[in-house]
């Protein structure tokens, strides 16, 4: 547990103040009872339970220690049920993935570990599939339908080319609709001179980024959407991957970084060429770092299920540090009534 104003903590040396004021006026208490002991109200005062008349007493001060630990505003770390509503899955489909470093290959591992993690989802959370390679698409709008989620899942083909900065940018226009980007230049910021058809033709979405009624916010504060991102990580094409998800983090979205492979790689073969293939984490690590998500490593099949497993359970149930200076304060007027009560219980001689 944390403090946000930990220096008022020092007013809780005012407790041994008011026991020590307690004891002395037991004490005179005492005195006054022994020099008028004749008296039959002081007697009867005098009789019962010792303990039992200390408590009233002792539910006040625990009263006062909770109400001072309160203006401490005390902050602490609560599993709570998460604000996400909406996943958006990236699957990296270029010819990379047909690496086998991790077995099968990356992309069958891939694929498994995405159809367990929807599987599992709530019915009530909606999740998108969005694949990327030399360009990416939207695959699966967001739905709640796990059967045409799995069917996406199935019609994944490999191709040419990885642009990671596209699998995050058309991601978050799932989640944006209306947000716009060129995923024609490195930066997706900058205007695209092309227009009509020939633009869509390539892919980009023609307009000043951003638009004048648009207002960055904190990175990570949009809490009903996020985005998984799974790939090897390294880009061939498209727009930069961490330009893109500066934009992501401008609108609050949190994007989770997948590295499927190893750092030593693969050499793929073809036709007459060869192409080395390697996990590259730098730039995963990054976005997920911009955009206040976290980074996965996956080495094998199996680090890719546990993967898989402990984002859908954080993204279920979610850590977060709350002010709970409420609950004290709540527990200290409880404990303070009680006292009373049972203060005029005693007085009345009813205990």
């Amino acid at each position: 547990m944390t403090f946000i104003w930990p220096e008022l903590l020092w007013l809780l040396l005012i407790l041994p103040a008011l026991v020590l004021a307690y004891w002395f006026m037991l004490r005179r208490r005492k005195k006054v009872a022994i020099q008028y002991a004749g008296l039959a109200t002081v007697r009867d005062a005098m009789r019962g339970s010792q303990i039992r008349r200390h408590v009233p007493p002792l539910l006040l001060l625990l009263a006062i220690a909770l109400m001072l630990v309160a203006v401490a505003r005390p902050a602490a770390v609560l599993t709570l049920p998460s604000d996400h509503k909406t996943m958006i899955l990236a699957v990296d489909v270029s010819g990379s993935m047909r690496a086998t470093d991790v077995a099968p290959s990356r992309f069958s591992a891939a694929l498994t570990a995405v159809r367990t993690f929807v599987e599992q989802q709530p019915r009530n959370t909606r999740v998108g599939i969005v694949s990327f390679a030399g360009a990416a698409s939207l695959i699966q709008p967001p739905t709640s339908n796990r059967e045409d989620l799995l069917d996406a899942l199935g019609r994944m083909q490999l191709q040419r080319g990885t642009a990671v900065g596209s699998g995050i940018l058309v991601s978050l226009k799932a989640i944006f609709p209306d947000v716009r980007f060129n995923l024609n230049s490195s930066d997706p910021r900058e205007v695209e001179p092309r227009h009509g058809s020939a633009a869509r033709a390539l892919g980009a979405d023609v307009a000043k980024e951003p638009t004048e009624d648009f207002r960055p916010v904190p990175p990570g504060s949009y809490g009903s959407a996020a985005i998984i991102l799974l790939t090897d990580g390294q880009t061939t094409t498209g727009p930069d991957p961490v330009e893109a998800s500066r934009m992501a983090a401008e609108r609050g979205v949190r994007v989770f970084t997948i590295g499927i492979g190893t750092a030593a790689g693969e050499v793929l073969t073809g036709d007459g060429w060869a192409m080395h293939v390697r996990l590259d984490e730098a730039p995963l690590k990054e976005i997920a770092e911009l955009t206040k998500g976290q980074y996965f490593y996956a080495g094998t099949a199996t680090d890719l299920a546990k993967v898989y497993k402990t984002l859908s359970s954080r993204l279920t149930l979610e850590r977060r540090e709350s002010e709970v200076s409420a609950l004290f304060a709540a527990g200290a007027a409880l404990l303070a009534v009680l006292s009373a009560a049972l203060s005029m219980l005693w007085f009345n001689r009813i205990l």
